[in-house]
């Protein structure tokens, strides 16, 4: 079968790999019809998140048809169409039973110690080959899929395995409650969703922060105020649009391959600290990034938005980090949060745990997840994919990778989504007419 092979830093290509077999009773072959890239992907891509074994099939988004089950998987036959869950859990251990699925004491080979078990990672997650393939097995089947009503399509159902999920559980580490003013930090396709979900929980007020127009843009249709930070001092527009307080809940939604302001303002001060970014830079890659020119190029300021973050929330006021930080990276303004109570959440999503709940919504029309959806791409074409979306191209927010038997669907809708978006991307997914804050204010019933 075809798939997404990572074989270094820098280094992906599409490979002929044998296909999946059932090794445990609880497994299940999942024929994939969509998967997805994520900025995940593109970390360990950039060698910022280290660890990844050559010859491991890269992706951790996945919809498909379940081709075949082991013995011990009893909820689920050939045919059901289901969403793969990023991480993986077992359904029987106590922490999967209190709902951290992402910290399951069972999925992970390496033991409970060892931290989150997900498709498509590197070494000390399993790994498990990921989802940008053909076909995959899916362990724990029984517990991890999850059935897709037919009122759900592929389009959707791949935002909800993981950024949607993953921006939800991110707005509850941020303890979002009814009136509150929200920060996002990055309108990737993960602070998109965290925008809408902010919203959703109770926010009145969400403001916005990157240096990307064109995802500003999609920011300000869901609703929420928003700051380039290559035009102004995030710090000062944050004062001055919360009357000096401050916003009382943030997000990040950037991770390690923040970049600094190259203009504007903020750039000078940014600019003082390169030499402080450039050693966390080391510390994170261990020296082993590899950039070809502007591709494949880490952020050159990992801890900036932790800074800005503690720098802005009000005194007293939560941080809920989901932007993904691997081990190697240690530095976080500690001293300063805890001068201000600050209250810090964080971890990698509990995915299973979110993912009905989600399901359930978009099944009732509360909200259209494809809001965010920028490019559709052909599973053969994942890898000029992965270059425009590692370069920040407009256009490129989100990517769906859509199978070889979709791609008759995909040819005929292609045309008039490209042209409804200007040419920008690839086959551009537009957000229906109204879904965005409408969806928002819906999803709160």
């Amino acid at each position: 079968m075809k798939a997404v092979v990572f074989h270094g830093i820098g280094d992906i290509r599409i490979d002929d790999v044998a296909e999946p077999k059932i090794k445990d009773p609880h497994d299940a072959i999942v024929r994939l019809t969509s998967s997805a890239i994520c900025g995940t992907d593109l970390h360990f891509v950039r060698g910022t998140f280290p660890g990844m074994l050559p010859g491991t099939v890269l992706g951790h988004e996945g919809v498909g048809i379940v081709e075949e089950v082991g013995k011990g998987v009893r909820n689920l036959r050939p045919g059901d169409r289901v969403v793969i869950p990023s991480t993986i859990a077992c359904g029987s251990c106590s922490y999967c039973r209190s709902g951290y699925t992402a910290q399951c004491d069972t999925a992970n080979p390496h033991g409970n110690t060892a931290g989150t078990a997900f498709f498509g990672g590197p070494e000390p997650s399993g790994p498990f080959d990921g989802l940008q393939a053909e076909y995959a097995r899916v362990p724990f089947a029984n517990v991890g899929l999850v059935k897709l009503p037919h009122e759900v399509t592929d389009d959707q159902a791949i935002l909800l395995s993981d950024i949607y999920p993953t921006a939800w559980f991110g707005a509850l580490l941020a303890e979002v409650k009814p009136g509150d003013t929200v920060a996002v930090f990055g309108c990737g396709p993960v602070g998109l969703f965290a925008v809408l979900s902010a919203f959703q929980q109770g926010a009145i007020r969400v403001i916005a922060v990157d240096g990307h127009e064109d995802r500003l843009e999609k920011a300000r249709q869901l609703g929420a105020e928003t700051v380039n930070f290559n035009k102004e001092d995030p710090l000062e527009a944050m004062l001055e649009l919360t009357g000096g307080i401050g916003p009382n809940r943030a997000i990040d939604a950037v991770g390690v391959d923040a970049e600094r302001p190259k203009e504007g303002p903020a750039k000078a001060k940014a600019d003082q600290m390169a030499e402080q970014f450039q050693q966390e830079v080391q510390a994170v890659t261990q020296g082993q990034a590899q950039p070809q020119g502007q591709q494949w190029k880490p952020g050159d300021a990992p801890s900036i938005v932790a800074q800005w973050a503690v720098q802005t929330i009000a005194k007293a006021g939560t941080l809920g980090i989901i932007g993904v930080y691997p081990p190697t990276a240690t530095s976080f303004p500690l001293g300063q949060a805890m001068n201000k109570n600050l209250t810090i959440n964080m971890g990698n999503c509990n995915h299973r745990t979110y993912i009905p709940e989600l399901v359930d919504k978009v099944r009732g029309g509360h909200v259209d997840p494809t809001a965010v959806l920028s490019t559709i791409e052909r599973f053969t074409d994942a890898i000029e994919a992965y270059k425009q979306f590692d370069l920040r191209k407009p256009g490129w927010i989100k990517v769906e990778l859509k199978a070889e038997s979709a791609n008759a669907n995909l040819s005929q809708a292609a045309g008039a989504l490209r042209a409804a978006d200007g040419g920008q991307g690839g086959a551009a997914a537009q957000p229906s007419a109204q879904p965005d804050h409408a969806s928002a204010e819906q999803g709160k019933a």
